[in-house]
């Protein structure tokens, strides 16, 4: 990524390091999301990408290494000043996460009646807004039971950018989609990216969706970046990891086979589980 100066960084991760216990998740991360784009962060299962977004969002703190947000050093954050970091983002879980007790309307409603003291007709006049945004006004008054799969992202989606977040944060946002919802839900983040004038950050493994959208790309394996660039370098890298992932190949870096001991030595092996 280009030379940024800080005031165009919204998110920056510099030589980061994290681990469960003795197990590392993250190795020297480092990472920058620039200010109004939207950056996909790829890779297979386990190598630290839901960890990242936890990082930037305070849940976790890192073993080292710095994690700032807005010119914020979130770890050094105190509860109060980490909650009103919090209320500057968004978030869509990977199946939306809605409250399954509450209307579409008061899923929505929730953050602005949760975080400011907004009167009852605001608030109504920004769900409907909300709503008009994913183009979902007519079902406000339905339960989340009654929402196909991908009304139900839209929805979540919706209550994500209630208060205006300044940073978007997408777990698997396509994750379960049918080809229609996957292509509305990508446009929708791109889209209401630019319209809000926020920053986006992807965790995803649907690699074509997503290269249609990004900005930027960061390709993170075993918790270190071992790839970067724009949707066409990514596209055209002959890195035989990115190689793989991009293309859906099964043979390259990443091994069908589980390592083990010589095939042959398992074919002949009865006589120690008899």
């Amino acid at each position: 990524m280009p030379q940024l100066s800080p005031p165009e960084l919204l998110v920056e991760l510099t030589d980061v390091n994290f681990a469960y216990d003795r197990r590392p998740i993250l190795t020297g991360f480092s990472m920058r999301i620039p200010r109004g784009k939207v950056v996909a962060i790829m890779g297979i299962s386990g190598g630290g990408k839901t960890t990242t977004l936890r990082l930037i969002g305070g849940q976790l703190k890192a073993s080292s290494g710095r994690v700032r947000v807005n010119g914020l050093d979130v770890a050094s954050l105190d509860s109060d000043e980490l909650y009103g970091l919090r209320r500057r983002m968004g978030m869509l879980f990977q199946f939306g996460a809605l409250f399954t007790d509450m209307s579409v309307y008061e899923n929505v409603a929730f953050q602005m009646r949760e975080h400011t003291e907004l009167p009852d007709d605001m608030i109504h006049d920004l769900v409907m807004m909300k709503l008009e945004a994913v183009g979902l006004r007519g079902v406000a008054d339905l339960m989340p039971s009654e929402l196909s799969g991908g009304m139900a992202r839209r929805v979540a989606l919706a209550r994500a950018i209630a208060l205006d977040p300044m940073l978007m944060m997408y777990d698997e946002p396509f994750a379960g989609l049918d080809p229609i919802s996957l292509s509305i839900i990508g446009d929708l983040i791109r889209n209401l990216n630019d319209a809000l004038g926020a920053s986006s950050i992807i965790v995803t493994h649907d690699v074509q969706e997503s290269l249609k959208i990004v900005d930027y790309v960061y390709f993170v394996s075993e918790g270190k970046i071992v790839a970067e660039g724009t949707a066409d370098d990514i596209r055209n890298s002959d890195a035989p990891y990115v190689h793989q992932f991009v293309w859906g190949e099964a043979d390259g870096p990443v091994a069908f086979h589980y390592p083990s001991r010589a095939y042959g030595e398992d074919i002949h092996a009865v006589a120690g589980h008899a």
